[in-house]
């Protein structure tokens, strides 16, 4: 027994430094695997960008704002069933519609749907409410045919109120694009002199613009998402043009357009076109300060003469008429 544990403790001495070097030796190969999968540039760029991608796709499809309190899931299920039914959402003004409401920043389907109904049934509840206050509770007491015409007003402020608040929208959104753009350009001419290319340039200026020009930075954003999955890079370009709606905007994508089909210097044409949007904003700032002498006019007629006259020659008239007074 003893011969036998001895001879067992002697094989396991020799086996047991070659196991620690075999363990030793493995270890040692999933560290190297391990440290060139990590290190592998390629690797870690694609995937860089392909969570970004990711991201970039999460936020814009997101919803940016809090939800009206009609917008939870009944209510649009509604709307979009009522929509459906009458097949408002076929044809070419429908698509007219939709583009409109992307110049206005709402690309999503229920805000489309939600316009819809809307323009449906304004008119309608607009309709109802006058009858009721003029006919029904009798608020306004008028002859038959003035609550006619008042019926028919309010009838129509229903029917053109949702057109009258999207082109108050898209030109909000217009001129906050129209003033950030400059701005962008700057950045985004750093960005490509800096060695960094289109898509990667676009991405940086949406981040740095997203608190000054929210807008800006959207359009850019999703600008350079459609530059990574669209087949044609053309057709992220032109998506912005049309989803801005403004020439400025326009001017850039034909920059770019050209860039990307003759290979241009892209910074040299930015950089010209940065310089030509702040000459145009500050002449149109020269053009309303040469406009205000004629605009203060009709004020200063109508509120401050009178009452300038009325200081002036005030006094005089009432001491011409103490004087005739006491005359007679």
């Amino acid at each position: 027994m003893t011969e036998f544990l001895d001879g067992f403790a002697a094989s396991l001495g020799g086996a047991l430094p070659i196991g620690l070097a075999g363990v030793a030796a493995f270890v040692s190969v999933l560290a190297l695997c391990q440290a060139f999968r990590l290190r592998n540039p390629v690797v870690q760029r694609s995937r860089t960008i392909v969570d970004r991608e990711e991201e970039l796709r999460t936020n814009i499809t997101s919803a940016r704002k809090r939800k009206p309190e009609w917008a939870d899931s009944q209510s649009q299920a509604f709307m979009s069933d009522v929509v459906a039914r009458l097949k408002l959402m076929k044809g070419q003004k429908a698509q007219e519609l939709r583009d409109h409401l992307a110049q206005g920043g709402f690309r999503s389907r229920e805000a489309l749907i939600a316009y819809l109904f809307f323009k449906l049934v304004l008119p309608l509840a607009f309709g109802i409410a006058a009858i009721l206050a003029l006919e029904v509770f009798n608020l306004y007491p008028m002859p038959a045919l003035g609550r006619i015409a008042v019926a028919l007003v309010v009838v129509l402020i229903g029917a053109f109120s949702p057109e009258i608040w999207l082109k108050n929208e898209i030109a909000k959104r217009r001129k906050a694009l129209e003033k950030g753009l400059p701005d962008a350009l700057d950045l985004l001419v750093i960005c490509v002199e800096a060695g960094l290319s289109l898509d990667a340039g676009l991405k940086r200026t949406a981040e740095e613009m997203k608190h000054s020009t929210p807008e800006l930075a959207d359009e850019f954003s999703l600008t350079s998402v459609e530059l990574g999955f669209l087949p044609d890079r053309s057709v992220a370009f032109r998506n912005l043009s049309s989803r801005a709606g403004i020439k400025s905007l326009s001017g850039v994508v034909s920059a770019l357009l050209q860039t990307e089909k003759f290979g241009t210097p892209l910074a040299q044409s930015l950089r010209v076109l940065a310089s030509e949007f702040r000459q145009q904003r500050l002449m149109r700032a020269e053009e309303k300060a040469a406009r205000l002498p004629a605009t203060l006019t009709v004020p200063m007629v109508v509120f401050i003469l009178p009452t300038l006259f009325i200081v002036l020659i005030g006094p005089a008239i009432i001491n011409v008429i103490d004087n005739l007074r006491s005359v007679g």
